[in-house]
């Protein structure tokens, strides 16, 4: 092969490679924010419950599939219910592809319900029912999730365009970008506390876990009951 032949090879095989990483489920959406702090501005923001101008800040990086994240998802949502007129919580995407196959349809599932307003429904529902989608086949598992999609009274037809949207795949993305290269978290689920990552095995304690909200609240000048 002469030198003109090696120079388009190697130019093929840039332009491939970068095809392939930009479209790979691994490829992370740059960001240069405050990852500690809630995105609310420009075309990905974050999904959160309540107010997000509270002053204090706790976010989730969960994996949908992640046995622990659904075990641990009733204590959250009491914790997002009780304090939900003080306290900023936002879910951000951790999924572990490599251990749970079918995360990363859960996320993208959940951020389309998300574009018609029940993203927290959404995320309810893949929780409370994880054993019956994580070990269906792909074809099985969709099928699952438009179930839900249509029991939480969503566009159908909306909803299947939406999970092709390059707008979802983005979030999901940068969401797995902030928490790698922000707080360097490996697994999920893992809680980020106006900043502060929290103690992995300390948030399954239940009482442990809303103790340490409730003082965090009570820094930032909330008068608890």
């Amino acid at each position: 092969m002469n030198k003109t032949r090696w120079i388009i090879f190697a130019g093929v095989c840039v332009v491939l490679f970068g095809i392939l990483f930009i479209t790979s489920p691994r490829a992370e959406s740059a960001f240069n924010g405050d990852a500690a702090k809630v995105i609310t501005e420009g075309p990905i923001q974050d999904r959160v419950y309540g107010s997000a101008d509270q002053k204090v800040v706790l976010i989730e990086y969960g994996d949908f599939q992640c046995p622990g994240c659904a075990g641990i998802a009733p204590t959250v949502t009491a914790i997002r219910e009780e304090f939900k007129d003080k306290l900023t919580f936002v879910f951000r995407h951790y999924p572990l592809t490599d251990a749970h196959p079918n995360a990363l349809a859960a996320s993208t599932a959940a951020e389309a319900a998300g574009q018609q307003g029940k993203f927290y429904e959404m995320y309810e529902k893949l929780y409370q029912v994880q054993s019956s989608w994580s070990k269906a086949d792909p074809k099985q598992r969709d099928q699952l999730f438009e179930q839900y999609a249509a029991l939480l009274g969503l566009n159908i037809d909306q909803y299947k365009k939406d999970l092709t949207s390059k707008d979802i795949s983005d979030k999901i993305n940068r969401d797995r970008s902030t928490a790698r290269k922000s707080f360097g978290i490996d697994g999920t689920p893992t809680f980020i506390l106006n900043g502060r990552k929290l103690d992995s095995q300390a948030v399954f304690d239940t009482n442990s876990f809303k103790q340490t909200i409730k003082d965090e609240l009570t820094k930032a000048g909330y008068k608890l009951e």
